[in-house]
């Protein structure tokens, strides 16, 4: 089940939410759990027994560790951190990279079997968030969860589960003991969630038909402008499809008296690679940053093992993408300019404003290049024609389709549109008019839809 769908919308949400408001809070985590299972086996039931093993091996964990350090035994505070890594690290390398691992093999000429197995919805989501539980248990940050119920509510809360943001155990541990919605609530997170809804149905499922429509003309096809237009349309895609996901869960969890991370921050907006990072996908690069950077040393060994620690980390954050070496690449691309920009050309950045949003944006569009196109052969293909001088009235054609579309995404895809929404936002019937119509006008696209992906489900 997914947030944009007249099904969630209309007949699981609005259940939800009655059958929540009504029972007293002892009851309100075991409806937040049933009504989570519900949501996640409605796609995939048989994976709920994988994710209540990793449940189970991270709650016994993290009840071991406190009882070690209780004890001092610290032998065994380190025998139940590994369960818990060996545990999710294992299922996400079985489930995810297996296949990967063998395919690689036989093309080097090992004769390795052929394997394929689906991969379960989220686990790249839920086995992040049980893992920094375990961790944080061990380091003494937060002490370990002895309500079942309540830990087993962390990881299936549904807003989150199955797409982020990734939401570690510290920052609602005080909300799963107890919370209160007011009204203040009620309104801002079903704003937050129109918001999301508008940014998924209205200005990602529009934009991204553009993008499509780039593999059935052919990359090979393509004159350069519409290589181009192809490429940022698919920028503005990912973008209004993840992050408007994310509003969908932030503004969920606020209904249920949750406040999760903020996932993106306008990350177009940014000057640079780096700065890019602290916008996008925030939670992962919390996470990746806290979790792998700094144990690794961080920036304290000097200069190459900084270096060393970053290419170590980028390569972890393509292959968490997916199992292919086009997102390992596209996640060492990343490294490169994070390293030349660290030591000299972050400071020529800060000094000309106008080239450093023109360099972020021409560096992003030739990521998503490498993202967005899985083969090799077919990545160069598309950077040909990006780079080539054929020029044709075809992306002419796109662009009276699709112009004023991209226009909005623009618009939308900068800091300007929160100042003036803002401004707007303190009449209440502008606030309650614009939320009305982002609730209409993507419920009837999704009445007679027939796109609507969802990109980071595959990730």
């Amino acid at each position: 089940m997914v947030f944009s769908s007249i099904v969630f919308l209309f007949r699981f949400l609005p259940i939800t939410l009655f059958i929540y408001y009504l029972c007293p809070f002892r009851l309100k985590n075991a409806v937040i759990l049933i009504a989570s299972l519900i949501f996640y086996a409605w796609g995939e039931p048989w994976f709920i027994l994988l994710m209540f093993a990793s449940i189970l091996v991270d709650y016994c964990a993290g009840l071991g560790i406190d009882a070690c350090r209780r004890h001092e035994i610290l032998w065994g505070k380190r025998a139940f951190l590994g369960l818990s890594l060996v545990f999710n690290l294992g299922s996400l390398c079985f489930f995810k990279y297996s296949g990967f691992l063998l395919d690689n093999l036989r093309t080097l000429g090992f004769a390795a079997p052929v394997f394929s197995v689906a991969l379960p919805l989220g686990i790249s989501f839920y086995t992040f968030q049980t893992m920094s539980y375990s961790i944080d248990v061990y380091r003494g940050t937060v002490k370990a969860e002895k309500n079942i119920l309540n830990f087993v509510t962390f990881v299936c809360l549904f807003p989150q589960l199955i797409a982020g943001p990734i939401v570690k155990y510290s920052d609602i541990s005080e909300k799963l003991h107890f919370r209160r919605v007011c009204s203040q609530d009620l309104e801002e997170g079903a704003r937050i969630f129109l918001l999301g809804l508008g940014s998924k149905v209205l200005l990602a499922n529009q934009i991204g038909q553009l993008w499509n429509e780039m593999s059935s003309i052919g990359y090979e096809n393509l004159s350069a402008p519409l290589a181009w237009l192809g490429i940022f349309a698919y920028g503005l895609q990912i973008y209004f499809d993840f992050s408007g996901y994310s509003l969908m869960a932030i503004g969920l969890g606020r209904l249920l008296g949750f406040t999760f991370p903020e996932n993106f921050r306008f990350p177009y907006a940014s000057r640079s690679i780096t700065e890019f990072w602290r916008r996008w996908h925030i939670t992962l690069g919390s996470w990746f940053r806290e979790y792998l950077y700094i144990p690794l040393g961080g920036n304290r060994l000097g200069k190459a093992r900084t270096i060393l620690n970053l290419f170590v980390v980028w390569a972890a954050t393509g292959l968490w993408h997916g199992a292919s070496w086009n997102f390992v690449l596209w996640g060492l691309f990343f490294f490169v300019f994070l390293v030349l920009e660290k030591n000299f050309l972050g400071e020529f950045l800060e000094k000309h404003r106008i080239f450093s949003h023109c360099y972020l944006v021409f560096l992003i569009l030739i990521s998503w290049v490498l993202f967005a196109v899985t083969d090799f052969s077919s990545i160069g293909i598309y950077f040909s024609r990006m780079f080539s001088f054929s020029v044709s009235d075809d992306v002419l054609y796109y662009l009276r389709n699709y112009g004023l579309i991209l226009i909005l995404g623009i618009f939308f895809a900068v800091p300007l549109c929160r100042r003036i929404g803002e401004k707007l936002g303190k009449y209440p019937v502008l606030r309650f008019v614009g939320m009305a119509g982002l609730l209409l006008f993507s419920t009837a696209y999704l009445v007679d839809a027939t796109y609507n992906p969802f990109l980071y489900f595959r990730f």
